[in-house]
């Protein structure tokens, strides 16, 4: 599972942003991002719709490169005092964000600082887990959430498998993989010299797959 966390850059940011509120200023909240393509888009789609059904706040959004970048590229703006109001960060770069202490806006503070109904329990167990410290505390607001998805040819039948027979576990897609493919693949050597061609269950003699894994992230439509 690859997830990502909004984390709100500095409690001082935060306090600016609702005093400029209250003095009726259409004011301008910096967040920045790691999707692009499909994800980007739609990211950019959801800044708009809440620009425009409001005329208090305008979110930017900014897309900074990959994950990795988008969080070295906030260490170093946060270091310049130049950082956005709001980060996203995957799920590896959690226990750095976790250890900023100062850096960024805790979440369940944030929310009980501005008076906002918040339940984490409202969220994925597997999710949250990332985000949330030993006490229970909230750190960071899950954004998207990717999870590998297992998709097959109907024809496999043709391979001596039952197309109508879901595989549910690791060890059924290894069998599968073993009885549909060529002698070599079975002994052990991947197709066409590809380790990392062990993610199809290939048709013998063909590049085409019976089965394939892919990531596809909630909320968006997989890029196939």
């Amino acid at each position: 599972m690859t997830a990502t966390m909004l984390f709100a850059a500095g409690a001082a940011a935060i306090a600016v942003l609702a005093a400029a509120a209250d003095a009726h200023a259409r004011i301008e909240i910096q967040f920045w991002h790691a999707l692009s393509g499909p994800l980007g888009e739609k990211t950019a789609k959801l800044a708009a719709d809440f620009n425009a059904s409001q005329n208090e706040y305008e979110v930017k959004a900014i897309y900074k490169g990959s994950y990795a970048e988008t969080m070295t590229g906030a260490i170093a703006a946060f270091r310049a005092k130049q950082h956005p109001h709001i980060v996203q960060v995957f799920e590896v770069g959690t226990a750095t964000m976790m250890a900023a202490r100062g850096a960024v806006y805790p979440d369940y503070q944030l929310m009980a600082d501005a008076g906002e109904p918040f339940d984490p329990k409202s969220f994925l167990p597997a999710v949250v887990g990332y985000y949330t410290t030993a006490s229970g505390e909230m750190l960071s607001m899950p954004f998207n959430s990717s999870t590998p998805v297992i998709y097959y040819n109907k024809d496999a039948k043709k391979a001596g498998l039952d197309p109508e027979r879901r595989l549910a576990t690791w060890p059924e897609v290894e069998d599968a993989a073993k009885s549909c493919s060529p002698p070599a693949i079975r002994a052990g050597s991947p197709p066409n010299g590809h380790p990392g061609s062990k993610s199809r269950i290939g048709r013998p003699g063909t590049t085409s797959p019976w089965v394939r894994l892919r990531t596809a992230s909630v909320g968006s439509p997989p890029n196939w």
